[in-house]
């Protein structure tokens, strides 16, 4: 896939009427937003397309409505913050692409802003149903997407639109872009991939494409008790996916082959059973990775993983890191995942910080601002790492 996209910058943008993909599925309650980053994180986009005299059309999705109208997944709400944020009027269409939409559209003048009702509201758009695709592209003369976290979606308003107009990306999904295309494509040397999370099946193909590209592969999180036990270690009642071993042994095979480091932790957090509730209070006792007992189970990264996955990201120029390194939930077990995040806060590399948990790890503990990237995108990071073509990016134009 191409990564070099052409964005907002490359397009004259005055007077046309723009339709702009954001993500604005934000967390709710009780009918009240509970946080708006993912609606501050649009606005360098959306002030800009203002700025440039562009009639500013909005859309996007929030929660799994499965077509049907639900109130409490209106974006009315996006609607209310996004004009406290802008200081300006957010135009509310009632519907999508519909009659009220057609009428609002065609009376914005230069410089307004509209949103659209909940995307997902219509059930041809997670199908990319071409008539839709075609109505709301109808609303409009140029398609922006500036939904990093829904690029993976081939649906009607983050592909689909791009079959009947030009596209071209807004800063979000150009900075997603640019960043970790390059990290993937060319990155500075030494390149170091910190994987974690519960199971190898969800990183199968992730494994396979980072060791055609890095020098030294860490795996920590429930994945690295597959890879012990098909070194055949004893990993007591630790999560292990016993269908996966062989492709645990093959990628270790791999990784040999290519002089790519992999490595696995040291020692391990261990109690009896797994955490329930996942924030109680659990006796933890750290051991070995190759004495595990057998009525134990691992949870966590032990000490000596933590420094010895430290030392390999403090060498390296390029780092990205998709995964926890144990329960992280559980402030006993999160020790892990908080020193990978001080390590990538430390180190000089490039960072680049993906998936929900690692993402939450870094923003929680006040790195945010010492990481160089921290996607938006956790299943779009993910398919990214994978080398799969994504197609709300695939839709732009090429530079």
């Amino acid at each position: 896939m191409n990564y070099n996209k052409r964005s907002i910058r490359d397009i004259d943008v005055a007077g046309k009427r723009v339709l702009c993909r954001c993500d604005f599925n934000v967390p709710t309650k009780g009918g009240k937003i509970t946080s708006d980053k993912r609606i501050v994180a649009a606005l360098p986009t959306i002030e800009y397309l203002i700025e440039h005299g562009a009639k500013v059309i909005l859309c996007s999705h929030m929660g799994k409505p499965k077509g049907e109208w639900k109130p409490e997944l209106s974006l009315k709400i996006v609607a209310d913050r996004l004009s406290e944020l802008l200081g300006k009027e957010v135009i509310m269409a009632s519907d999508v692409a519909g009659e009220d939409s057609k009428a609002k559209a065609a009376a914005l003048k230069d410089g307004d802003v509209m949103l659209l009702e909940n995307t997902r509201y219509i059930k041809g758009e997670t199908k990319n149903d071409p008539a839709l695709s075609k109505a709301l592209a109808d609303l409009a003369d140029i398609f922006v997407n500036d939904a990093f976290g829904t690029a993976h979606r081939a649906h009607s308003s983050t592909a689909g639109v791009a079959d009947y107009l030009p596209a071209v990306c807004g800063f979000l999904v150009e900075k997603e872009v640019s960043i970790m295309g390059k990290a993937l494509a060319d990155p500075a040397r030494p390149f170091v991939a910190i994987l974690g999370g519960a199971k190898v099946s969800d990183k199968l193909n992730v494994i396979n494409n980072l060791l055609e590209k890095v020098d030294t592969l860490i795996i920590g999180g429930g994945m690295a008790y597959t890879f012990l036990a098909a070194q055949g270690y004893a990993v007591g009642k630790s999560l292990v996916d016993n269908e996966k071993l062989d492709y645990c042994k093959e990628m270790m095979a791999k990784a040999e082959a290519k002089g790519v480091k992999l490595l696995l932790p040291v020692d391990t957090a261990i109690a009896p059973s797994f955490p329930d509730p996942i924030d109680a209070q659990i006796p933890v006792e750290y051991v070995d990775c190759t004495a595990m007992p057998a009525d134990q189970m691992g949870l966590d990264i032990g000490p000596k993983a933590c420094a010895q996955f430290a030392e390999a990201a403090k060498t390296a120029k390029t780092v990205v890191w998709n995964g926890p390194m144990g329960v992280f939930e559980n402030p006993t077990l999160a020790k892990g995942t908080i020193a990978v995040a001080q390590a990538l806060a430390d180190s000089d590399a490039v960072t680049i910080v993906g998936g929900g948990d690692s993402a939450a790890a870094c923003e929680q503990l006040g790195f945010a601002d010492k990481i160089t990237h921290i996607s938006t995108g956790g299943g779009a990071s993910l398919e990214f790492l994978e080398g799969l073509e994504l197609p709300g990016i695939a839709c732009l134009q090429d530079k």
